[in-house]
């Protein structure tokens, strides 16, 4: 990954975290961690 793509993504994150919070008071992230907290229990699961 090159520092270029690198620093796309990372503005694209900020961007998404940023308009989440100004739009919806930042309900999208916290739906979003509550499903990656799912996400990694049920892996663990079938570890």
């Amino acid at each position: 990954m090159t520092n270029q793509i690198a620093l796309v993504l990372a503005l694209i994150v900020l961007a998404f975290f940023g308009a989440d919070y100004l739009l919806m008071d930042g309900a999208m992230s916290l739906f979003l961690a509550r499903k990656l907290l799912e996400l990694t229990e049920w892996l663990a699961f079938w570890r």
